[in-house]
């Protein structure tokens, strides 16, 4: 739904754009539009809400499948046709890249979190892009009732 709203804003503004330079739109009829993309804006910002008030923790790191050779040179992974797996969790840590393997018991709990943090991450992206596009409407809507003295 999140990318349906990205799409539709995108082009709400587009054509807003097209008709302001094309100057085919009355003052009053473009200040009207710039004002319905502004509260339809503020609509898009109601569902991050949910996304930064929540009370679940979040972590910063990533899940997956790491694949390895065990160094022995006859087992099965020595051709590396079949590679030895194991989920591990990675992270960033004083600047070094840290590495540690989870047991079956934690790979839920650690895939949930890191994924609340990565979803959490995206809220926020979209939180600045939609205020960037309200600035800009709000300059625009500025500069059309700004009266020279």
């Amino acid at each position: 739904m999140s990318i349906f709203l990205d799409m539709r804003t995108d082009v709400f503004m587009l054509l807003l754009s097209m008709s302001i330079k094309s100057g085919s739109v009355a003052a009053a009829e473009r200040d009207s539009r710039l004002r319905q993309a502004l509260v339809h804006l503020r609509a898009e910002l109601a569902p991050l809400d949910r996304v930064f008030l929540a009370r679940e923790p979040i972590m910063r790191a990533s899940v997956y499948e790491l694949h390895t050779k065990c160094g022995k040179p006859s087992c099965r992974c020595a051709e590396g046709v079949e590679l030895h797996s194991c989920m591990v969790i990675s992270w960033t840590a004083r600047g070094r890249k840290r590495l540690r393997s989870i047991s079956k018991d934690k790979l839920t709990e650690l895939v949930a979190l890191t994924q609340r943090y990565q979803r959490f991450r995206k809220a926020r992206a979209r939180f600045v892009e939609v205020h960037a596009k309200m600035l800009a409407i709000i300059d625009k809507l500025e500069a059309a009732r700004r009266k020279e003295p």
